[in-house]
C-alpha cells in the first residue's frame, strides 16, 4: 500500500466520523481513487506545488519572532484563500509522484496555514482554545478530501512518516508553540529547515532549559505529549539511561542541537520537569 492509498484511507475515516455532512464526499473520493488508479503516468513525473500565495502570507504577516498579525490578514486574506483552495485542489496522482521529503512538507505547510486560516475565520480570539472543536471537528478540504487539523498531525504527519522534528515546526497559533516560519516547507530545504526550527525552539528558555545547579532538565510539554516519536530514531542508545525510554530519546535527540557546556550539563542531569504550555495567542 502506497502512501497515496493509506492518506485516502484515512480521509475516508475523517469522513465516516465527521456526520453525516460528510458523507456526500464518498463521491469525490471514489472519484480521486479512480485518478489514482489510472493515472500511472501522472504518478512518475513528479510537479511540485506552488507555494507563491503561502510565501507572500508569510512574508508580509508574521515576523521575526513568528508572531502573526491576524488583523491584517483577516483584512487581507485573499492570498491564504488561494493557496488553502490549492489544497483542496491538488491531484492525489501529483502528491502520490512527490519524495517523501516533499510529501512532508506539503502537510505541514497545510496544517500550519489551515490553523492561520481557523484564526482569522473567528478573529479576534485570545486563544486557539476558544474555538470549539477547532482541532477534531471543524473539517478543511485536501487532495479533495474534508480533513481536520488532528488528522493531518496524528494520522497522516506522525503516523506516516517517521519524523518527530515536524514538532518543532507545527504550529498551533500558541505563544507556547514553535515559532511560524517566514517562508513555507520545501521537499529540498525541509531538512535544513527542520534543524534550524529545532535549534531555535531549544534556545527559547520556555521550551529547554537546564539547571545544572539543580541537576534539573527542563522541557516543553510538547516532549510529554509527543516524546514516544522520538524513540524509533533516538532510543537505541546508553546516553542519558538515567531516565526512562521517553525522556532518554528526547535528550538523546536535542543532544544534537547543543553547546559543549550544554551537553555537558545535560549529561550529568537526573531529573526532567516539564513546563507550562503557553496557550496564548502568537499574535503581534
Amino acid at each position: 500500500m502506497n502512501k497515496t492509498t493509506k492518506i485516502l484511507a484515512v480521509l475516508s475515516t475523517v469522513v465516516l466520523i465527521s456526520g453525516c455532512g460528510a458523507l456526500a464526499n464518498f463521491q469525490g473520493r471514489d472519484r480521486i481513487l479512480k485518478i489514482v488508479q489510472n493515472s500511472s503516468e501522472t504518478e512518475t513525473s513528479s510537479q511540485s506545488f506552488n507555494y507563491e500565495d503561502y510565501a507572500k502570507v508569510l512574508e508580509t504577516y508574521v515576523n521575526d519572532r513568528g508572531e502573526v498579525d491576524y488583523a491584517k490578514l483577516k483584512e487581507n486574506r485573499a492570498a491564504l484563500d488561494r493557496f488553502n483552495q490549492s489544497l483542496a485542489e491538488l491531484n492525489p496522482a501529483t502528491y502520490s509522484a512527490w519524495s517523501e521529503a516533499e510529501q512532508i512538507a506539503f502537510w505541514v505547510n497545510a496544517y500550519n496555514s489551515l490553523t492561520l486560516q481557523a484564526i482569522i475565520d473567528r478573529y479576534p480570539v485570545d486563544s486557539i482554545r476558544n474555538i470549539p472543536g477547532v482541532w477534531k471537528v471543524l473539517t478543511f478540504e485536501v487532495l479533495g478530501e474534508p480533513v481536520t487539523l488532528d488528522a493531518i498531525e496524528h494520522k497522516i504527519l506522525r503516523k506516516e512518516f517517521n519524523e518527530p522534528r515536524i514538532h518543532m515546526s507545527l504550529v498551533c497559533a500558541a505563544v507556547g508553540c514553535p515559532h511560524l516560519r517566514q517562508e513555507p516547507y520545501r521537499g529540498e530545504t525541509l531538512d535544513a529547515q527542520l534543524d534550524e526550527d529545532t535549534r531555535t525552539f531549544l534556545s527559547i528558555d520556555r521550551n529547554f532549559k537546564i539547571d545544572a545547579d539543580g541537576g534539573k532538565v527542563y522541557l516543553s510539554s510538547i516532549f510529554d505529549w509527543f516524546g514516544q516519536d522520538f524513540e524509533k530514531t533516538y532510543g537505541n542508545t546508553n546516553k542519558f539511561s538515567q531516565f526512562g525510554e521517553k525522556e532518554k530519546s528526547v535528550l538523546n535527540f536535542a543532544s544534537n542541537y547543543l553547546s559543549k557546556e550544554q551537553l555537558a550539563q545535560l549529561e550529568q542531569a537526573e531529573k526532567v520537569s516539564y513546563l507550562d504550555y503557553d496557550w496564548s495567542l502568537n499574535r503581534q
